[in-house]
């Protein structure tokens, strides 16, 4: 790659905070999100808790015309991508549309809307929806309304791998910009509340159906026993990096590598996935940046809460590190599992820890489990987060890694590595 990318905004709508600041206080402080669904009456289901973005207002941000068009979703990515671009200092109405992308990641779109017309088609005589049900529920809802607000008209993805999608988009992102491209959103979230939604989710038999928020989703821990869904996430500005400094803007981390080996093997309960592939990602993304297992100052992984799959996620872990070869944090267990979403706020507390000089405390677990003996972080401490791995484990043969590095203001300007 000849063009590098380069993170210069950040934007947040999540359980854990509506900008980046209250993500990172959320964490560091080990403050716990999950609570009773409000969204809608869950008292007959299994799983009634989760991570929701209490107190999401829309007003004034969204204009009656499209409340009626898109979902809360769609509201969500609004929010978060005008963050990121007000933090990059970024006018997008003087760039050439041409070189704007929209690249984000979603595993269901627009679940509120469609709950809603969904039971409109069967609860009255004339058997209809409204005219928006076809876009607003899709999952490429919230690219393409980004991409007609913010008029962008380079080339436009959705990416759909489950919570790798999070990551994916990143990396894609990356080589959009290597093509050509100065400026792309990217990132993903989700709104995974509704009644079909959350029946669709226990269908997987992963969810957590404990009702206590403290110990209900506990990632790597002898008590894990599946995850709390959340909703919310992250949107990145990504920018080509002499793009950047010609405009004198703030660099928060650069994409120096990636890797995805999604294997599409079916991962049943009790499987655990693919050591080997999820290993393979890192190890693709730790090469194509030319660093070593040594060089990476902090993981962030998946942390999807199930027993199987933990172990699976801690062993590939320890393939390419070693045993407690790297400092590991994770924060799910404070917001709920976002799925694409939640690789995306993975993503923002990885630039935050480079920028703040921090590594953030992990929020569990508190007794590993045997297989899953990590390097944990125990408590918030100073340290220089120049390199940061974040990984994400999804269902069905999904596993991807992105590596992040910080960017020396006083580098000159060189090709990255072409592998």
């Amino acid at each position: 790659m000849s063009r590098r990318a380069v993170i210069t905004g950040i934007g947040v709508v999540s359980p854990s905070g509506m900008n980046p600041q209250a993500h990172w206080d959320t964490i560091t402080a080990g403050d716990s999100k999950i609570g009773p669904i409000s969204l809608f009456d869950a008292s007959s289901y299994a799983t009634r808790i989760a991570g929701e973005v209490a107190g999401f207002d829309v007003a004034g941000k969204v204009d009656g015309r499209l409340l009626v068009q898109t979902d809360r979703w769609t509201w969500m990515g609004f929010d978060a991508a005008q963050q990121a671009i007000d933090d990059a200092g970024l006018d997008l109405s003087e760039m050439d549309p041409y070189e704007l992308s929209v690249i984000m990641a979603s595993s269901s779109g627009g679940n509120q809307f469609g709950q809603k017309e969904l039971q409109r088609l069967w609860s009255r005589p004339d058997r209809t929806v409204g005219a928006y049900q076809s876009i607003a529920w899709f999952y490429a809802a919230t690219v393409g309304q980004l991409s007609i607000r913010h008029q962008a008209k380079g080339p436009s993805n959705v990416l759909v791998s489950e919570s790798a999608g999070g990551l994916d988009s990143l990396a894609h992102a990356a080589r959009t910009i290597n093509r050509g491209v100065s400026v792309v959103l990217a990132g993903g979230l989700e709104a995974p509340l509704s009644p079909y939604a959350l029946s669709c989710q226990l269908r997987s038999g992963r969810l957590s159906t404990s009702e206590d928020p403290e110990t209900a989703y506990q990632p790597f821990d002898v008590g894990a026993s599946g995850y709390v869904p959340g909703e919310g996430g992250a949107v990145l500005l990504i920018e080509e990096l002499e793009h950047a400094l010609d405009r004198g803007a703030k660099i928060y981390g650069e994409i120096t590598g990636w890797g995805s080996t999604h294997d599409g093997a079916h991962t049943a309960p009790g499987s655990g996935g693919s050591r080997r592939q999820y290993a393979r990602s890192m190890r693709l993304a730790l090469d194509r940046a030319e660093v070593s297992p040594s060089d990476v100052d902090m993981l962030l992984p998946d942390a999807l809460g199930v027993p199987e799959n933990d172990a699976t996620e801690a062993g590939a872990i320890d393939d390419v590190f070693g045993a407690g070869g790297v400092p590991v944090t994770t924060h799910k267990s404070l917001t709920g599992r976002m799925y694409q979403g939640g690789a995306a706020l993975d993503v923002v507390t990885a630039l935050l820890a480079m920028d703040k000089r921090q590594v953030p405390a992990t929020a569990g677990p508190k007794r590993p489990a045997a297989g899953c003996e990590l390097d944990f972080v125990p408590e918030t401490r100073q340290a220089d987060v120049d390199v940061a791995l974040i990984g994400a484990h999804g269902f069905d043969g999904y596993h991807s890694s992105v590596l992040l590095r910080r960017y020396d203001q006083g580098t000159p300007v060189t090709a990255a590595p072409t592998s």
